[in-house]
C-alpha cells in the first residue's frame, strides 16, 4: 500500500520545473503524465465495515431506481428496429466477443450478453482463448473480426490477464466497431465539446440514461463520481460535465472523501469496494447510482454469495432520494446500451433509417 506522505513526495520530485546548473537556473520540461500514474489501491481508512450490512427498517424511503424494467423497454425497442432492419436489408447486427481465460465473472457477463444478443435478435460470435495465448493471437482474433462486414460490433471482455497489454490490444479494434467506447478517440471526442463519439461507454451512458428516464435534473448539480478507471469512472465524469453537472471525483487517494461526497446531489459510485459508502457520506435526497458488483459469501444463498454494491444500501436508503439497487439496477442497463450501440453501428454500416 502506497502511503499518501510517499504519494506527495513522488508527485513533488517529478513535477519540478527547472533545475540549478553552474549557478543559473535551467528551465525542465513537466514529467510525462504516465510516470505520475498510481494505481487505485483503497486504503483500509475508507472501508468502514466487512461485514454484512445490516437488515432495511420499515423507514426507508428512497425510490428504486428499477435498472431490470427500463432495460426491458430499451431492449424491446430494439427488438423492433432489428426486425425492420431484416425486413428492409436482409441483415441483422452483429456482436463479436474475444474472451481470453476462463474467469468466472467474465464468463457470467458474456453468457448475460449472449442471452441479451439472442432476445432481440442479434448475431453474436465468440472467440475464446486460453489465458496461456499471445497478445497476437488475440489481435488476429479483432482483425479478422474488423474485417468481417456481419459483425458490426466487438469487445474485449475485460479485464484482461495482467501479462497482456490492453492499451495494445484495444487500439487494435476498428473506432467504427467499438461498442465499449473505450477507444482512444472515442473517449477524447466524448471530453471536447462539440465532437460526438462513434460509442459512449456502456455502463457510464447506461447510468445517464437511468437519470434521465427518471427525470432527475443533471443540469447544475453537484455531482460526484467514487473511482476514476478508464472503463467507469473516468468516462461517468466525461458524461454528466457533457450534461452541464458540476462534477468531482473521489480516488483512493482524495482527502476526506466523506466532505466530498455528502456536498453531492447525484452520487456515482464505481470503486469496487463493497459497502464503502455509508449513509452519513450522503446528502439527505441525493440520487444514488450504485456500479459496484461486489460477491460476498453468503451460506444461505443458492450458490454460497450474494452480490452487493459499493454503496450500503441499507442505510442509504434511508437517505437518498433514488438509488439504483445491486443486483438490478445498472447492471441491467449496462448490457442494454451495449446492444443498444450495436445497432447504432450496424445502422451506419448498412446506411440504413
Amino acid at each position: 500500500m502506497i502511503g499518501m506522505r510517499t504519494v506527495r513526495r513522488m508527485v513533488s520530485l517529478l513535477s519540478r520545473t527547472s533545475q540549478i546548473r553552474n549557478g543559473s537556473r535551467i528551465p525542465k520540461s513537466s514529467p510525462p503524465l504516465v510516470s505520475l500514474d498510481l494505481p487505485d489501491e483503497w486504503s483500509s481508512n475508507f472501508i468502514q465495515s466487512d461485514s454484512p450490512p445490516p437488515k432495511c427498517s420499515d423507514n426507508a424511503t428512497a425510490r428504486i431506481i428499477d435498472g431490470i424494467s427500463e432495460a426491458e423497454q430499451i431492449r424491446s425497442s430494439i427488438a423492433v428496429e432489428v426486425s425492420r432492419m431484416k425486413e428492409s436489408t436482409g441483415k441483422v447486427p452483429g456482436l463479436a466477443v474475444v474472451l481470453v481465460g476462463q474467469r468466472q465473472d467474465s464468463l457470467a457477463y458474456v453468457r448475460k450478453k449472449i442471452m441479451a444478443c439472442h432476445e432481440v435478435g442479434f448475431r453474436f460470435s465468440l472467440s475464446e482463448l486460453p489465458e496461456s495465448c499471445t497478445e497476437e493471437e488475440v489481435c488476429d482474433a479483432l482483425s479478422n473480426y474488423n474485417k468481417d462486414a456481419s459483425i458490426h460490433g466487438i469487445l474485449v471482455q475485460l479485464p484482461l490477464p495482467q501479462h497482456f497489454d490492453e492499451g495494445k490490444i484495444l487500439n487494435v479494434l476498428s473506432l467504427e466497431k467499438d461498442v465499449d467506447g473505450f477507444h482512444p478517440l472515442n473517449i477524447g471526442n466524448l471530453a471536447i465539446q462539440g465532437r460526438e463519439p462513434l460509442f459512449i461507454p456502456c455502463t457510464p451512458k447506461g447510468c445517464i440514461q437511468l437519470l434521465l428516464r427518471s427525470d432527475v435534473e443533471i443540469v447544475g448539480k453537484r455531482a460526484v463520481v467514487i473511482g476514476r478507471s478508464n472503463i467507469v469512472g473516468l468516462p461517468t465524469f466525461l458524461l454528466l460535465q457533457r450534461h452541464h453537472a458540476t462534477v468531482s471525483i473521489v480516488h483512493a487517494y482524495s482527502e476526506n472523501p466523506e466532505m466530498i461526497t455528502r456536498e453531492a446531489d447525484i452520487l456515482v459510485a464505481a470503486a469496487g469496494v463493497p459497502n464503502l459508502v455509508r449513509g452519513s457520506w450522503l446528502k439527505p435526497g441525493a440520487v444514488v447510482l450504485d456500479v459496484g458488483i461486489n460477491p460476498i459469501e453468503d451460506p444461505e444463498s443458492e450458490n454460497g454469495y450474494r452480490l452487493i454494491g459499493d454503496v450500503c444500501f441499507e442505510e442509504a436508503v434511508k437517505i437518498a432520494s433514488a438509488i439504483t439497487p445491486v443486483p438490478g439496477g445498472v447492471g441491467p442497463m449496462t448490457v442494454a446500451m451495449l446492444l443498444q450501440n450495436t445497432l447504432e453501428a450496424a445502422k451506419r454500416a448498412l446506411h440504413f433509417t
